[in-house]
């Protein structure tokens, strides 16, 4: 008998229908994230035991699984979170997990993902070409602003540019980086005279930190640090114990809210305005959708697009621009990054 075909475990439902579901809830979910670097030998397996595991307890999130371990940011129903953390414990792979609460408990997901990859943080390089295992020092949050107070110390933003731009601890290093595979490469260049000194990374949850601390350490960096818990932790902290927050500015988190405000510092401005603003908003072009700071005025101004360009199109009739969706390809990668880099590039265009 021929061997049946395994179903794939996916959701089916459209974003408005998910969107509709998701606002009729009678009850408040917990966003949340959590990862580690754990050995799983069989991720498709593990992909599909975690979905159904997880689907039937209503959570919502993407989540990345690989070889080398779990990456999560996810929102569980409040009543069914004490049943989601013994499902966590039912895996060996996951049994006492640090789960990182939001900031801001806000919309954040509507639908569960959870896919297989190469690696969870990619970083470019060949598989064991350090050890995971060997990482930095963890600090908590009174810790790390202690160690910002040494002389020699260099706080090293983890992120993208586009995340430290709203939201940085202060005098942090934050290279112009897209992705953490380029900024492993810049950091390592840029600090390659000063690997005496004290390192203190940080990211949003950790996970960046995690494999960047264990990769320095591997090119001779000294004494390397990492914020535990990433910003989340650190904020949470900071709070908790009424310290001083060395964080200005805003998180910026990868699902529906964007950014979570930590103090009301504003670091950026408007990419057509150059008014003082922090909030990112996707064009409204949807072949578009580039991700870009646009102020209130702004938007109204420029019917939420980038440039005088994507407002044509929104502007269009809703059939003309439903014809021109469909024969217009998305932005490709290297037109995206064209686009935001300079920082400000939109901004100098349009004014």
């Amino acid at each position: 008998m021929p061997k049946l075909k395994k179903p794939r475990l996916r959701n089916v439902l459209n974003k408005v229908t998910c969107l509709r579901a998701l606002a009729a809830e009678p009850f408040k979910r917990v966003t949340l994230s959590f990862y580690r670097y754990v050995k799983i030998e069989n991720p498709a397996d593990f992909r599909d035991q975690l979905y159904a595991e997880w689907d039937k307890l209503g959570v919502f999130g993407r989540v990345y699984l690989a070889r080398e371990g779990i990456n999560a940011q996810i929102s569980v129903p409040e009543p069914q979170f004490e049943a989601f953390k013994a499902a966590l414990e039912g895996h060996a792979e996951l049994a006492a997990m640090y789960l990182n609460i939001a900031l801001e408990q806000a919309e954040s997901f509507y639908k569960l993902t959870i896919k297989v990859r190469k690696q969870i943080v990619g970083d470019g390089l060949p598989e064991d070409s350090y050890d995971l295992s060997q990482v930095g020092n963890h600090l908590n949050a009174e810790e790390f602003n202690t160690a910002m107070e040494s002389e020699d110390a260099l706080v090293v933003d983890m992120r993208n540019f586009y995340e430290s731009r709203i939201g940085h601890f202060e005098g942090a290093v934050c290279p112009d980086s897209n992705t953490f595979k380029e900024e492993l490469q810049m950091v390592t260049e840029q600090l390659k005279d000063q690997k005496d000194k004290k390192v203190l990374l940080y990211c949003t949850g950790g996970i960046r930190c995690e494999k960047a601390s264990a990769y320095f350490k591997h090119e001779g960096f000294k004494d390397v640090n990492q914020l535990q818990g990433g910003i989340i932790s650190y904020v949470q902290e900071v709070r908790q114990k009424q310290l001083e927050s060395k964080f200005k500015g805003s998180n910026y988190v990868f699902d529906e809210r964007i950014s979570e405000r930590v103090t009301e510092d504003v670091l950026s401005e408007c990419d057509q305005c150059g008014a003082a603003w922090d909030g990112y908003t996707n064009c409204a072009n949807a072949t578009c959708n580039l991700l870009f700071l646009q102020c209130a005025a702004c938007a109204e101004k420029w019917n939420g697009a980038c440039t005088p360009e994507c407002q044509a199109v929104v502007l269009l009739p809703e059939a003309e621009r439903r014809a021109y969706y469909a024969k217009q390809p998305p932005c490709t990668q290297e037109i995206y990054l064209s686009r935001i880099r300079p920082k400000a590039k939109i901004g100098k265009e349009l004014r």
